[in-house]
Formats: structure tokens, sequence, C-alpha cells
């Protein structure tokens, strides 16, 4: 039998573990979601695979699109709880965005290098994309994320991530009102002044920061400029991302970073 102290003890313990009483009636205007971006990628692996890794592994996602048929989407990590799919990135002024996304993966078998040496991306199916808009419209909705700050794991991390890579229909999700697009005659226009003017590197390194890319502001085309300029041309003019800062991409710089006043 227990004796008083013990007994005592247990008391206090049980008495620990009651709720602290709040009181709930005020709620501050002065708030907004914890989730301020959305990050998509593909998995580059198999569904199982895909599954394996991001539950038992040290990377995780809040959700996996799978290429099933039909598609099905998994939750993998509760939304009020951080994953780590972001690593070091930065996007718009914020790095180590984990702490404020949400991360969406797709399964995806992502790049092959074919006998020619040429690298080829697998496209996504259109039944896993319509699940996958869904999805966004859903995230987006209840957390209000600004649509400037839906991005792939290239644009927050270009020095060394490729996904979701340049067969994702960013276009779709632009003809969804997700993301901003830029006006093709417009671009047109613009292009075509470049091409007998072009800006000078520093001027890409200005627009593609304006845009929310980390990148160098020293006016060289090194190595790590060509790579911010590759995620963008991906994102954007995927047909050549060759990371060469031309008219085209100069012009699709230019519209985005001024979009025209309703």
């Amino acid at each position: 039998m227990l004796g008083a102290a013990a007994l005592a003890w247990i008391g206090v313990v049980l008495a620990g573990c009651a709720p602290v009483p709040i009181d709930t009636r005020y709620v501050a205007r002065s708030q907004d979601s914890r989730v301020q971006f959305l990050v998509l990628h593909y998995t580059d692996e198999s569904l199982a695979d895909s599954l394996r890794i991001l539950t038992q592994g040290p990377v995780s996602s809040h959700y996996l699109v799978s290429d099933e048929t039909p598609p099905r989407i998994y939750r993998l990590v509760d939304e009020d709880r951080r994953a780590w799919h972001a690593g070091d990135s930065h996007w718009r002024g914020t790095s180590m965005l984990n702490a404020a996304s949400i991360g969406v993966e797709i399964v995806n078998p992502g790049a092959s290098v074919g006998a020619d040496g040429q690298r080829r991306y697998a496209p996504y199916p259109p039944e896993q994309i319509d699940l996958l808009v869904a999805l966004v419209k859903d995230i987006v909705g209840r957390h209000g994320i600004d649509p400037r700050r839906i991005v792939g794991h290239s644009d927050i991390a270009p020095q060394r991530k490729t996904d979701p890579g340049p067969l994702f229909p960013w276009k779709r999700l632009a003809d969804e009102g997700l993301v901003p697009w830029p006006d093709a005659t417009r671009v047109a226009t613009l292009r075509a002044s470049y091409e007998s003017d072009l800006p000078a590197v520093a001027w890409y390194q200005q627009q593609l920061q304006a845009l929310g890319f980390r990148v160098p502001d020293h006016g060289m085309l090194d190595e790590t400029t060509r790579r911010v300029v590759a995620a963008f041309q991906m994102r954007y003019r995927p047909s050549l991302h060759d990371g060469q800062p031309d008219a085209q991409t100069a012009a699709l710089l230019r519209v985005l970073n001024t979009p025209v006043a309703p």
C-alpha cells in the first residue's frame, strides 16, 4: 500500500497534467497564418521509394501526390508542424523556408541522361496535375498564401535543385489564378528592343533579386548566376533553360517585375 507521502506526490503529478485555464474571448486583428510559402517538388523516385524516404528518411513533406491510377494525395506531416523539405533555401528575403512553408512532393522520376548525353525530364500525367491543382487551391485558400510565394524547389535553391523541372506546368497554375504569368504580347514587344540593346549582367541580377531569387550582385556572369538564370528560365521559358541571359529572358523579367495596373 502506498504511503501518505507517495500519494501526495502522485497528486502533485496529476495536478500538473491538468489543463491551464486560458481565456479565449479576445482575438487579435494583427495576425495571419504561419504558412507563408508553398514549395513544390518532384521526388525523383518511385511511389514506394518516395513513401519510404519521406516517412523513414531524413527528409519529409506535408503532402505527397502519387502517380497511381487514379492519383492519390498522402498527408505525411500535419500542416501545423514543420516538414523538412526545403533545406538551405531563400525566397523574397526569407531564408530556411521549412519553418514558414508547406511542402508538396509529386511522384515523378525527374531527369535522366540519355545515350547522347542529353538530360531529359519525365512528363506529369494530366490526372496528377488536376489533383495537385485542387490541393494547391485548398492550401492557398486556407492560408492566404501570396501567389508570388508559390514556388518550386529550384526557385528557392537554384544552386543545388532543379525540381519540379521544366515539364512542370506552371502555366496551368497561372491559368487557374494561382501564380503570376508574364503577358506574351508585352514580352514580345520588349524582346525586340532588348535584341539590339541587351542589358548588362548586373541588370539581370537586380531583376532576379527583385523577383525573389538569391543571386550575386557583382555584375559577373559566373556559374552561380547562370544557375539562377536557368532556374528562372526553367519556370517561364522551359523550352530553353541554358542559363544564358538573353533578350527573351530580359523581357520576361521586366514584365514580371512591372505588372500592368488593373
